[in-house]
Order: structure tokens, then C-alpha cells, then sequence
């Protein structure tokens, strides 16, 4: 769909990060006239010669302040459109605040950084009654995807997403049938919203990976190459296919520097995203999902994994202190083939667990915002220009959603769901034990063995932990012979040992 279709050709873009500018070029090559400003002078200076390279200079072209592309985006009878790739919090509303004065109603922001959602809606209130939309985006894929189509998911109101859903579908990754991977994910930050647990999820299948790397690397002895090649066949066929990030774990790999060396020698072993706040997203998920009492351990374990990581002299001074010796010991295996196909099924395992715990927290949040989302919508978010692309998950869930008579509580009640984690239960579970025998690094798998042990019980521990409640706080307990019902209070309480006071009485 060419630029003019969509009812308007100029696009202000503010802030051009590597967000920001990909997505710039992006709309360059949809025939829209880009205007461009960002504080960042470098960040400025590092478009203009990228625009300059790909011959762009007439589409892309450089302001000198936020209000400079306000001014030059005006187009008589068109309303004007900015797209916002700004850090989240305090830089996004001073960039919205320095134009302000400047708009007229039926100008429309499309917010495609990761900003909470609260913000979002936030100012959508403060817009809206001025005739100003605010459409809250998430954006995922990352600068590449941002480069040649991403996955868009926008929320607000339906007048604001009538605006602007002809220009996402265009600049929006298509999946293997054309089909755009954006929606109109539903009112106010629920666009936003969406994306930040699609980061949850994110974090969830990154760790994962990642230590199934290193039972590959320190547990099996295996080399780059043999490695790079299991990731690429697991993306090739079987329950991971078509999975981006199985994809990119082998091209991370296979990749060598100048020097011949493999580049993932020389990465270090910390991950700081989270503890900086550059990324908020991943901190917002395990919140949300605390604060709707939706179980998340797989996600929450993998964060809180990051969060360990960042630090590495301060590990260091831990290891000094404790005197700790634990390293991990190579697997002692007989069959080195049974075990990496018992580690593609734990993998798989895994990864849908993230998503299930992902969309329980989605439609929890749904539930009480009542905010009417489409799930199955949601899916075709998922099918290109994204991190958690992985086509037979998402054909799995879709097929959940697609059925009249689906759970409308969790995902695991769902006998499609079930059937699939209950054929790769033993592999899993062999590898947690596996791990635990030779002090693997296996927090967001092991924590999702527990989650599936615990979630799928009728005879927890937690019986002991409600006498205790009971002791202490006369928190009251059902008794087993009590008609089943729902997390609601119980109606017994047991005096356990009678209160006394310093009489004796």
C-alpha cells in the first residue's frame, strides 16, 4: 500500500535511536516523507549517513527540533502523524509537551517505544478531550525487524486506530501469507500492554535457550559448529520450527569476528539491560504478574536470572566470600544424540510454558480492565517481525482460542495444551535432574518443571502452610470434606494453642 493510500505522506519521527531510524528508512522505502529530530545529535549525525548511503536524502530529511518537524510535516486538509521511538517515562513527555501547542485536532502520536502503559493511557486522557489521538504501539523484533517490517501492536481508541491502521498494516512485518502482523489489539494501553508481556515471554525463551546452551557447551563438550547446526535443524522441523530465536542461536554460533575467532567467546556473562532500566518491560511483567496472583515462574526466574547476572564483581566477591566451589560438571551420558533430542523436547516444553503463563497474565489483565480483547487476534501478532515468533506454538494456541468452548480461566486447562506438555514431561524432567547432578545453570527450566509439578497437583504442601496461617493469623481453612470451590476464604479455624497473655490467662 503506497504512501499516498493511507491518507496522508509525511510522517514526523521523534527520536531516531536504532529504533527510531530503522523504522525511519523503513517508511522511506513506502514512499513516505520522513522528518526527523532527536536530542541526541549522534544519533542524528548516524541517520543522515545511513539515508545519504541508501540515496534517501529526499525522503529522510533532518529537522532542527521537535517543533521543527511539527511545522514541517503540516499539510493542509491532512492531519499530522508522528511516530515516538523515545525512552519511556519523563523523555517521552517532554518530547510530547515541547509540540503540544503546536497541534491541531485529529493530529495523531502512534507511541512506539516501550513505555508503560499507564503512560499510555495517562496521556490519551490528557489528549483525547482535545481531539489529539494517542495510539500506544508496542513494537517488537528489535532495530532489524524495525528495519524491514516489525510486529506492531497499537491500542486506543477506536477512532485513533481507524487512523492509523492503513499505515501499520503497510510498514508492519507479513507473515508467510502476506498477512500483516498487526491488529487493533483493543482500548487504551492494551497495545502496550500486550507488548510488554510479549517481552515477559521474551525473557522467559531467551534463558532458556541460553542455558540449554550451556548444557550443550560445558555438559556435552559440543563445538560451535555442531551446536549451530542443532539450533538450525531444530528451526527447520519439529515443535521449534520457524522459531527466530532458535534461528538467531545459530547464526550466534556460527558468526566469527575479523580475527577468525568465534565472537560468542568473547561475550561476557552479564546481562544489564534490567538493572540500568533502559528496558523496563521485563520488570513491568513480573509486577503485573505478581500483582493479578497469575503463577509466572518461568518468566519471573528467568528475570530475576538477568537481574543476578548483571554484576559480575560483585559474583565475584560472593564467590570469594562463601568460599564457593560450585562450577558445572560435564553430563556423563552414553548417547550424546538421545540426549540432545531429549533437550529439543525439554526446550519445547518450555517455551510454550512461557507463552501459556504469558497469555494467562494477558487475559487476567483483560478481565479486569475489561478491555474485550481478541486472542486469536493477538496470535497473528505473533507470526512475524517478532522475538517470540514460533509458528507451531502459535498455531497450537490459536487452534485453543479458535474453539467456542475453550477455558476462559488459564491456559492450562486446555486439553490441547495438556496433551502437548504431558508428552514432553519426561524430558524435562530429565533434564532437571540431569542439571541439578552436575550444578547446571538451569533456573528458568527447573522453575518450570515446579510450575508444571505444582499447577497440575491435588495434593500440595501449601495444606501445612494453611494450618500454619490458620496458627498464627486465625486465617481460617477449608476441610477436605468441604465442597470444592474457588480461592475463596475458608470457613474453619482451630485453636491450635489457646493466646495467653503474660499471666498465663
Amino acid at each position: 500500500m503506497p504512501a499516498q493510500d493511507v491518507g496522508f505522506n509525511k510522517v514526523g519521527m521523534l527520536g531516531v535511536g536504532s529504533m527510531g531510524s530503522a523504522m525511519a528508512l523503513l517508511m522511506a522505502e513506502y514512499d513516505f516523507q520522513v522528518f526527523f529530530y532527536d536530542p541526541s545529535k549522534e544519533s542524528m549525525d548516524k541517520l543522515d549517513k545511513k539515508k545519504s548511503d541508501l540515496k534517501m536524502d529526499d525522503k529522510v530529511k533532518r529537522c532542527s527540533s521537535f517543533v521543527d518537524v511539527c511545522d514541517k510535516i503540516k499539510d493542509k486538509g491532512k492531519p499530522r502523524v508522528f511516530v515516538l521511538s523515545i525512552p519511556h517515562g519523563e523523555p517521552a513527555d517532554k518530547c510530547i509537551e515541547a509540540v503540544r501547542s503546536k497541534l491541531d485536532k485529529g493530529d495523531t502520536f502512534i507511541d512506539c517505544g516501550n513505555e508503560h502503559w499507564t503512560n499510555t493511557e495517562r496521556r490519551q486522557a490528557q489528549l483525547e478531550p482535545k481531539g489529539i489521538y494517542y495510539v500506544g504501539c508496542g513494537v517488537s523484533g528489535g532495530y532489524q525487524s524495525a528495519r524491514s517490517g516489525p510486529s506492531m501492536s497499537p491500542g486506543g481508541s477506536k477512532e485513533a486506530l481507524a487512523q492509523v491502521m492503513p499505515f501499520l498494516r503497510t510498514i508492519a512485518a507479513k507473515d508467510k501469507k502476506g498477512t500483516p502482523c498487526t491488529v487493533e489489539v483493543g482500548p487504551g494501553g492494551s497495545g502496550h500492554y500486550v507488548k510488554m508481556v510479549h517481552n515477559g515471554i521474551e525473557q522467559g525463551m531467551m534463558s532458556i535457550i541460553a542455558e540449554v546452551w550451556m548444557l550443550f557447551t560445558r555438559g556435552l563438550g559440543l563445538k560451535h559448529e555442531e551446536i549451530g547446526n542443532i539450533f538450525a535443524k531444530w528451526n527447520k522441523e519439529g515443535p521449534l520450527h520457524d522459531c527466530f530465536l532458535v534461528d538467531i542461536a545459530a547464526v550466534i554460533e556460527r558468526s566469527k569476528n575479523k580475527d577468525g575467532r568465534y565472537v560468542l567467546d568473547t561475550v561476557r556473562d552479564k546481562v544489564v539491560q534490567d538493572v540500568d532500566e533502559e528496558e523496563g518491560t521485563g520488570t513491568w511483567t513480573c509486577e503485573e504478574a505478581v500483582a493479578l496472583h497469575v503463577p509466572a515462574p518461568t518468566i519471573l526466574s528467568a528475570h530475576l536470572f538477568r537481574c543476578a547476572s548483571a554484576d559480575l564483581a560483585e559474583r565475584i566477591l560472593h564467590r570469594q566470600a562463601t568460599g564457593s566451589k560450585v562450577d558445572m560438571l560435564p553430563l556423563n551420558v552414553q548417547d550424546k544424540h538421545a540426549v540432545i533430542e531429549t533437550l529439543h523436547k525439554a526446550t519445547y516444553f518450555c517455551f510454550l510454558a512461557c507463552f501459556t503463563q504469558g497469555m494467562d497474565i494477558i487475559r487476567a489483565k483483560d478481565k479486569q480492565k475489561k478491555w474485550g480483547l481478541d486472542f486469536t487476534k493477538i496470535m497473528q501478532l505473533w507470526r512475524g517481525g517478532c522475538i517470540i515468533q514460533a509458528d507451531h506454538i502459535t498455531d497450537l494456541i490459536t487452534k485453543v482460542y479458535k474453539r467456542h468452548d475453550h477455558s476462559q480461566h488459564d491456559m492450562l486447562s486446555s486439553p490441547e495444551i495438556g496433551k502437548e506438555l504431558s508428552a514432553n514431561w519426561d524430558a524435562l524432567k530429565s533434564v532437571v535432574i540431569r542439571g541439578v547432578q552436575t550444578d547446571a545453570f538451569i533456573p528458568a527450566i527447573s522453575q518450570t518443571a515446579e510450575y508444571y509439578k505444582y499447577m497440575t497437583s491435588t495434593g500440595l504442601p501449601t495444606q501445612f502452610m494453611e494450618a500454619q496461617l490458620d496458627f498464627f493469623g486465625e486465617h481460617m481453612y477449608d476441610c477436605k470434606d468441604d465442597p470444592i470451590g474457588g480461592p475463596v476464604k475458608g470457613k474453619h479455624h482451630f485453636e491450635w494453642r489457646p493466646a495467653k497473655g503474660i499471666t498465663g490467662k
